[in-house]
Order: C-alpha cells, then sequence, then structure tokens
C-alpha cells in the first residue's frame, strides 16, 4: 500500500465529523471530536519574543508583514488541555488576546482545529446574517449536560451537544474567536522565549499533571524554579490561577506560591475574585473539571497576586 499523504488523516476526520454533526446555522462547519485525537502542531521556541511571529495565531490583529501592532498576549493558560478555558475566556475578554500553550501534539491540533471551526463558523453566521441575541454568559450551564433527559449524557456525547452549541452561537460571540490560539510548546523550558518582562495579565495553571510520586515531584509545573519565570513574565498586579481535584498537589502549590516573595495568595473570599469572571470560568469550563464533577469529586482554588518588585 502506497503511503498516504499527510492531509488525508485530517481529511477522514473532518468526513467523519460532518457525517455525524452536520451544523445548520453554519453550513459544515463542524468543530472535531477528542475521540479523533488521541496523543501534530509543533513550533519552535522563538529565540527571543521579538522574533515570534504572531501573524499566524492572530491573523485580526498581526500581518506576515511584520507590521508593529499595540497588541500583545495578555493570558496564557498553562498545559491548556482541549482548550475549555480558552473558549469560555473569549467572548468574556474579545479584545484581550490569550494564548493556550499544549505539550501534546494531537491535543494542539485539536484546540487549533476548534479555533479555526469557531472563526470560520462566526463568519459565516455573519455574512448569512444568522446572529441570535447575544447569550448571557453561564459559566455555570458549561459544567452541566443538558437536562432534556433523565439518563446522563456520556463524556463524547457531552462534548458533542457543548461543541453544537459553541458552533450555533458563534456568530454572536464578540470578537468571533479571532483572540485565542494554542501553541505546542514545553512551558516549562521555554516560557521567556514567548512572553516579555512584565507582559501577562493573567497565568493559569488548571488541574496539571500531579506527579504522584515523591522522585516526580521536580516535574511538578509549580517549582521554585519555575516560579521566578513565572514572575518574570507576569506584570504586577496580574493573577496566578490554579485548581485541581488532589489535595496533595493543591498543597503542594499554595506553599510553593507562598513562599515566593513575589506572590501572594488572595483570600477566597476577597471582592477581586468575587467579581472576577475568571472564577467560574476556571472552575467549570475545563474538560478536566467537568470530569470532576461528573464524578463528584473535590476541586481546590488557589488565586495569587503578583507583588511589585522590591
Amino acid at each position: 500500500m502506497g503511503k498516504r499523504k499527510r492531509g488525508s488523516a485530517a481529511d477522514d476526520v473532518l468526513r467523519r465529523q460532518e457525517a455525524q454533526h452536520p451544523n445548520v446555522v453554519a453550513g459544515h462547519v463542524v468543530i472535531p471530536q477528542k475521540r479523533w485525537y488521541r496523543q501534530r502542531a509543533h513550533a519552535n521556541p522563538p529565540p527571543s519574543p521579538a522574533e515570534m511571529d504572531w501573524s499566524v495565531h492572530y491573523p485580526a490583529y498581526f500581518t506576515p508583514e511584520g507590521a508593529t501592532s499595540d497588541k500583545r498576549v495578555e493570558f496564557a493558560d498553562i498545559g491548556c488541555g482541549f482548550g475549555g478555558l480558552l473558549m469560555r475566556l473569549a467572548p468574556l475578554y474579545p479584545d484581550t488576546l490569550m494564548l493556550g500553550m499544549e505539550i501534546r501534539t494531537q491535543v494542539t491540533q485539536y484546540v487549533h482545529d476548534k479555533i479555526h471551526a469557531l472563526r470560520l463558523a462566526h463568519k459565516q453566521a455573519k455574512e448569512r446574517g444568522a446572529v441570535d441575541p447575544e447569550p448571557e454568559p453561564d459559566a455555570a450551564a458549561d459544567a452541566a449536560p443538558p437536562a432534556a433527559s433523565d439518563e446522563p449524557l456520556t463524556e463524547d456525547a457531552e462534548e458533542k451537544a457543548q461543541n453544537e452549541r459553541l458552533v450555533r452561537d458563534a456568530g454572536s460571540v464578540p470578537g468571533g474567536y479571532q483572540n485565542v490560539s494554542v501553541i505546542r510548546a514545553n512551558a516549562m523550558k521555554f516560557l521567556p522565549n514567548f512572553f516579555e518582562r512584565g507582559q501577562l495579565s493573567k497565568l493559569f495553571f488548571l488541574f496539571p499533571d500531579p506527579h504522584f510520586k515523591t522522585r516526580k515531584h521536580k516535574a511538578r509545573i509549580i517549582s521554585p524554579t519555575l516560579l521566578a519565570e513565572y514572575a518574570y513574565i507576569i506584570r504586577p498586579g496580574g493573577i496566578v490561577y490554579t485548581i485541581t481535584d488532589v489535595r496533595d498537589l493543591h498543597e503542594w502549590m499554595v506553599r510553593h506560591l507562598e513562599a515566593f516573595p513575589l506572590f501572594k495568595r488572595i483570600p477566597d473570599d476577597d471582592p477581586l475574585l468575587k467579581d472576577d469572571p475568571c472564577v467560574d470560568a476556571v472552575t467549570y469550563s475545563t474538560e478536566e473539571g467537568r470530569k470532576v464533577e461528573r464524578n463528584a469529586g473535590d476541586k481546590f482554588f488557589a488565586a495569587f497576586v503578583r507583588v511589585a518588585d522590591p
């Protein structure tokens, strides 16, 4: 058998998705499903942030000719998984550029394809005038499956229903998902290659790998060495959000962040968090978070503000 062309696998995915999930609002725009992406979108890190070509990620804001733009990425979701947080925050902050960073190749490709599908759905809905009134943001609704049946939805069926809703409502999303993107990168090694000093205003660590074995704790995403890098790329007043369903990991992250002089924990009842839409998004919008909900598990949340340099 001859070697298949590189794009044939993606074409197969598209054909299967179109057959299973037609969208009446935006033609054949279809968000892929995770089951076709089990463990390609690789990007070598730039030598410095100034040499990063953002035009391939945010074409509505940057040109490939290298024209300067005042826009910079401000939110970074480290280990973004299947992009649930990005999709939730995109309409809440339509003028803010946000980036998901993920090390798994096919997971990155899934998020990339999902973003492009939603951009296309938004464009087609606008062109056809098929724009519903702007829906009210409801993060809790993202966490719970539709209550149309007494039978609980499977993970796959829940994902399909959520994707259908995203495509259906894409035309009314401010910014049309042009403000979100994803990149495959090892954030534990290359964050300063992508972001300048004090560039970010929000940094997210949602349900990171707990690395249960003691000898693997050094591989955890929160560590004294890495905290110095996080403090470098996030501006004073910026916020670091953490959440996990593993109590030991939560206590580890809190202990190390509290011990680092440039971060201070924000009390859970602080008005800064009470009025912050990111808190609900962090809690309810990710695939891992919904899995915890289905299993009636616990979630442990903590947020930290970047204090001014001494």
